[in-house]
């Protein structure tokens, strides 16, 4: 049904480039957490290049550039945020779990954290990195998949996770980035496989560590598989999570793990899925905007 007055306004709004504005405007809003009207004045001042628009709503004024960052992610990837100022005496590599030891042992049990730690929010960031760390002590994953890491947040788990060899996507900007844990899984070969046409510096990281021979094309859900356990269902959930400041409530399922068998037969099968990050931290804020996801998965021998 047509809405009053809908003609010339709706048709502008139908426009290709039109939509097209309003979908970067989404986008940038979506990434630098502000809002839609101030995304559109960067987009605007930069040719509607999001790239560009991103860069110069990151970066800091010279005059502030060393001075303390203002709240809100204001401040981006290139201003001067030191994570790894802090003594190592806690870090992962000097606390590992005892399930890594049992791990190492029998190797029946393969896990692995995917988390999207927004790092582009650089509100109480040194303290939210400690957190996302206190979980990989706690934890001790074979394997961890990053995304939205910055470079300073990338040289802290470096520093503090020193039992894990990691690969990243990029090495500005934000980027996705992986760990391995050098007892557990052998680096074999990277790859990035750029995409064209990103608007957001996005691409494909891949890393090879095993030699699975030929794949069918049957891919599933791990949480699908489980039977959709309802306690980790949404990985984005502003109703539970108060670090955007998002007042409308939003249960997405943004973060999942799509898991292929080998050939031959399901030697590794899905065995649980959880929730990390559902605590506050001292500083009053979540570790991430999203919480992380940890699978452990039985290897059958």
């Amino acid at each position: 049904m047509e809405r009053p007055g809908g003609s010339e306004a709706e048709r502008a709004e139908g426009e290709p480039e039109v939509k097209k504005r309003r979908l970067l405007c989404v986008e940038f809003a979506s990434v630098a957490n502000c809002d839609p009207a101030l995304a559109q004045c960067y987009l605007a001042e930069n040719d509607w290049e999001m790239e560009r628009a991103l860069n110069s709503f990151f970066e800091p004024p010279a005059e502030d550039s060393a001075a303390e960052s203002p709240p809100g992610p204001a401040a981006g990837p290139e201003c001067c945020v030191d994570l790894t100022n802090e003594e190592t005496t806690d870090s992962v590599s000097s606390k590992a779990s005892t399930s890594e030891g049992i791990q190492q042992e029998d190797g029946s049990v393969f896990s692995f954290i995917t988390w999207n730690v927004d790092g582009l929010d650089l509100n109480s960031l040194q303290e939210r990195a400690r957190g996302v760390c206190s979980y990989l002590t706690l934890y001790s994953p074979d394997v961890i998949f990053l995304q939205e890491v910055i470079p300073p947040y990338c040289s802290y788990l470096k520093k503090r996770a020193s039992s894990y060899e990691m690969i990243t996507g990029n090495e500005e900007g934000y980027f996705t980035a992986i760990m391995l844990k050098k007892s557990r899984v052998k680096f074999k070969s990277q790859e990035i496989i750029p995409f064209p046409n990103t608007k957001m510096m996005r691409n494909l990281l891949c890393v090879y560590v095993t030699k699975c021979g030929g794949l069918p094309s049957n891919i599933l859900d791990v949480w699908e598989f489980l039977g959709k356990p309802k306690h980790c269902q949404y990985t984005w959930d502003t109703q539970m999570n108060s670090n955007l400041g998002i007042s409308a409530a939003c249960k997405l399922r943004f973060d999942r793990i799509f898991f292929r068998t080998a050939a031959e037969s399901g030697h590794i099968v899905p065995q649980s899925l959880d929730l990390l990050g559902l605590e506050k931290l001292d500083c009053g804020r979540f570790p991430s905007d999203h919480w992380g996801l940890l699978c452990n998965l039985d290897v059958i021998l």
